[in-house]
């Protein structure tokens, strides 16, 4: 899996000596995702993997909200893996574990998770990762979720979508053609082909919830 770099650091530096990262993007759309989240994982209890936490301030802000959840933070990128830490270090919470270094365009990346149970997390949350990483992140994503999620389990994905071969927004489009031209493997997927990709691992489409900025929250569970 190539290594890819979200929008990370104010003007691109560190924003506090003990290297945690500040993301504007965290900032904007924090409340509106944890609106979404909350409704699932409110008065329940288990495991819940972020996957691409990149600095590591969404899985912070969620856990504050959520004592008896476990946390797993994760990313692939060095940068963001140091940010992590440092923010579990700045927020003292016992229900946030350390980062685990995951590459997710391997359908095996629970096998590099802690835990004995394959079927175990309670919830999958992963915001801004699959349009700006190849195609087989995506896909990895979704093979790993449905071999890891509990039976009542979900899988949120949050960011811009495409419905229906087509953009939700002018913007998104502008944004689209700004990453293929950056990086051909990367782009805004559609909601339709996610699915199929899901569905292919025993996931079936739940939710398509419209949140601000055109993005999207993309609900998954398992199909039976």
């Amino acid at each position: 899996m190539a290594d890819y770099v979200v929008e990370f650091g104010k003007d691109g530096r560190r924003s506090e000596p003990d290297g945690r990262l500040d993301a504007a993007a965290f900032h904007r759309n924090h409340e509106a995702i944890w609106a979404v989240l909350e409704p699932f994982l409110r008065d329940k209890t288990g495991d819940v993997l972020e996957a691409g936490s990149g600095t590591g301030q969404h899985i912070v802000s969620f856990a504050r909200h959520t004592p008896n959840i476990d946390w797993w933070p994760s990313d692939y990128n060095d940068a963001h893996l140091k940010s992590i830490a440092a923010w579990r270090t700045h927020a003292q919470l016992a229900n946030v574990h350390a980062p685990q270094r995951l590459d997710l365009s391997d359908p095996n990346w629970r096998a590099k998770m802690p835990g004995a149970d394959p079927h175990h997390l309670l919830a999958i949350v992963c915001a801004n990762v699959i349009h700006i990483a190849p195609w087989n992140v995506a896909e990895g994503l979704l093979a790993g979720a449905g071999r890891a999620l509990r039976p009542d389990g979900r899988l949120f994905l949050y960011g811009p979508f495409k419905r229906g071969g087509k953009h939700t927004a002018v913007s998104n489009a502008v944004f689209d053609t700004s990453l293929r031209e950056g990086n051909p493997d990367w782009g805004v997927r559609d909601v339709d082909e996610v699915r199929a990709v899901a569905e292919r691992h025993g996931l079936a489409l739940r939710d398509v919830v419209e949140m601000p900025a055109n993005n999207l929250i993309v609900v998954f569970s398992h199909a039976t």
